[in-house]
């Protein structure tokens, strides 16, 4: 029998029988990664542990430990619900079933609506397909066979995404009666999922698209071991509380209208929050040396040809007609930046140029898809863009990097990097993408910043770096972007008068930090579970007075407050100094001042903050200088 070498993650060679398989080599490796592993990784692709190794090759073993793991056992689980399905309810037809973050999912076609009973029953039936540990068999069929195979299950959904296929072959994998087109690869067997639950169920177009049948979504997750189970489940009833939208309307912040599906109203309060965010974010750009413009919301259909939205974003955009031509309303703010640096002849010495913009966009997107503030048809995007000398690109970067730093941590959001590189619907060359990725790297990494690839995820006109904060929850949000861009000034004929008195091609970055304002406003509204630090709060203290007789007093501490620009409210109903407490907190308003009779004998105030509760009698003069400051210093 002939031998193979193959090359682990360490670096380390060794020498097996050709044919041995992957699981083989994990338990020759060590029997706890033997019993740990759940696939293999054979030169960069992810493989049942069943592959049969047949030349020299490079492995990495799989463990549930990892990302991909846990994906592989998520989509195990994903496989064993529509078994479970499909058992209940014969006349069922089965659409995809991905792993996704947290969980998984699958699409069904069923008459009958599923319930929470039905939950239990489908649960049930999983614990048996568990229990029988049936084995997970890959099989590779023709197209063609496989195509009959699936019409012969009455399985249309199938077939439609075979005869799409352009490879001769499809991948199936069967367990007991069940069978899925599936590339996998897979656990072994069932019975290696130990615990699941199925969340929730949602209407869902067959392939995203409104104008195909609705199917009926499952949602659900599926965890290596019971307590990690228990432990998310947690996490989740704790976001239902923290739901932005839930908030939103108990704090009076914002609200959705079907007049205007996907456009969010704000309202008075909701409009504190965003204006403190737009403020802050002004200044700390002009520290950074930021200019601010504003560039019109429709714009001739000539430019979205010109920029490449036409062809490449075409589909997300709304238009409308003037003087019989075409325009369109921006979904994104660079081309109208462009015209403004078109504006006039630029010198190598005014680069670079920072010009930034909170431009209103609009995208269409589809009516499944949306989400309270998560999810929009119109939004402000915190847009700026750098035009730069070659030369100054990472210096550049860099700002850009130290500035999202800055104001992340004025949350105390924690944050993670991606680099992402080209997809496959792209304008330029190779080499240009080449030069701009390598960019980007030496950026993060002269910054000490840790990072991942994100392979092929970068925009149509260039790679990227993306961050990723984490909330309160654990839960990771995609806000802030830079974007190194050649393919804008070449298309816009862009230049800059260089030292040697010829034309040269500036370099663009494009960049957001918010991202996007109203969805960063939804984040911060689960992130704080709407009590906002004092900073942000809509109304920084609430003034309750015990009696009518101390209105004139809480007036005055109201308009004393006001002075600095404390944002107060004065309760003056009817109601028991305790309801009127409770009120307050129910809205999360950082401080109440408490105010009777020796309250305004003494010119004082009694003061409770919204987690600590009592924290005695203070000089009014006191209370201001105590909450000036935590506002200046955003604690």
């Amino acid at each position: 029998m002939s031998k193979i070498s193959v090359k682990l993650p360490d670096g380390s060679i060794k020498e097996y029988d050709s044919g041995i398989t992957v699981e083989e080599i994990a338990y020759s490796i060590g029997k706890g990664l033997g019993r740990a592993a759940v696939a293999g990784k054979v030169d960069g692709e992810l493989v049942d542990l069943g592959t049969r190794i047949e030349k020299d090759v490079e492995l990495s073993i799989i463990t549930l430990d990892s990302k991909e793991g846990l994906e592989i056992y998520r989509h195990t689980a994903a496989h064993i619900m529509a078994q479970a399905v499909m058992r209940i309810y014969g006349d069922v037809k089965l659409a995809i079933g991905p792993a996704i973050e947290d969980g998984f999912y699958y699409d069904f076609d069923l008459e009958e609506r599923f319930s929470q009973e039905d939950f239990d029953k489908i649960e049930e039936e999983m614990q048996k397909i568990i229990k029988e540990d049936l084995p997970v068999r890959r099989e590779l069929m023709k197209k063609e066979e496989a195509i009959e195979f699936m019409r012969e299950k009455g399985e249309n959904y199938k077939v439609e995404l075979i005869e799409e296929m352009e490879d001769e072959y499809v991948s199936f994998y069967h367990q007991g009666e069940f069978s899925d087109l599936c590339r996998g690869p897979h656990l072994p067997s069932t019975g290696r999922v130990k615990a699941f639950k199925l969340l929730s169920v949602a209407g869902a177009y067959w392939r995203g698209d409104e104008n195909n049948k609705m199917l009926q979504r499952i949602y659900a997750t599926a965890f290596p071991g019971r307590a990690e189970l228990e432990d998310y489940l947690k996490r989740i009833e704790e976001a239902k509380k923290r739901d932005h939208r839930k908030l939103g309307k108990e704090l009076d912040l914002f609200s959705l209208h079907d007049e205007g599906r996907g456009f969010p109203f704000f309202h008075p309060k909701g409009m504190v929050i965003r204006n403190q965010l737009i403020d802050f974010w002004k200044e700390e750009h002009r520290k950074a040396g930021y200019q601010e413009i504003l560039t019109p919301v429709i714009l001739n259909r000539s430019l979205w040809e010109r920029s490449g939205h036409w062809e490449h974003y075409r589909d997300n955009m709304y238009f409308t007609d003037i003087d019989n031509e075409t325009h369109a309303i921006k979904p994104m703010n660079c081309p109208g930046g462009i015209l403004v640096y078109k504006s006039k002849l630029r010198s190598y010495r005014d680069l670079p140029i920072r010009m930034g913009e909170l431009g209103l966009v609009h995208r269409h997107e589809k009516s499944g898809t949306l989400h309270g503030l998560m999810r929009v048809r119109n939004f402000t995007q915190d847009d700026a863009h750098i035009y730069c000398l070659p030369s100054q690109i990472v210096d550049e970067l860099t700002g850009v990097i130290k500035l999202v730093d800055t104001i992340y941590s004025a949350f105390g959001f924690k944050y993670k990097v991606e680099l992402s590189t080209k997809p496959e619907k792209a304008m330029g060359s190779d080499e240009m993408w080449d030069m701009a990725t390598e960019a980007l790297r030496e950026a993060i990494e002269k910054n000490n910043l840790e990072y991942e690839i994100n392979e092929g995820d970068g925009a149509f006109y260039g790679p990227k770096i993306d961050f990723h904060l984490e909330d309160s929850l654990g839960r990771m949000w995609q806000c802030g972007t830079i974007q190194l861009d050649f393919q804008m000034p070449e298309r816009f004929d862009m230049v800059y008068i260089g030292q040697d008195g010829e034309e040269h091609r500036p370099v663009m970055i494009h960049r957001a930090i918010y991202g996007s304002l109203e969805r960063f406003i939804g984040i911060l509204i689960e992130h704080y579970a709407g009590a906002f630090p004092v900073w942000l709060a809509p109304v920084q203290a609430a003034i309750i007075p015990v009696s009518d007789d101390q209105l004139d007093y809480a007036r005055k501490i109201k308009k004393y407050l006001e002075e600095d620009k404390i944002r107060t409210e004065l309760d003056d109903s009817q109601e028991k100094v305790g309801y009127k407490i409770r009120q307050a907190q129910l809205q999360q308003i950082p401080y109440m001042l408490i105010v009777g009779s020796r309250e305004e004998d003494e010119n004082t105030v009694s003061v409770r903050e919204r987690r600590k509760g009592d924290l005695g009698s203070q000089k009014l003069d006191e209370f201001k200088e105590m909450i000036i400051k935590e506002i200046r210093e955003k604690s």
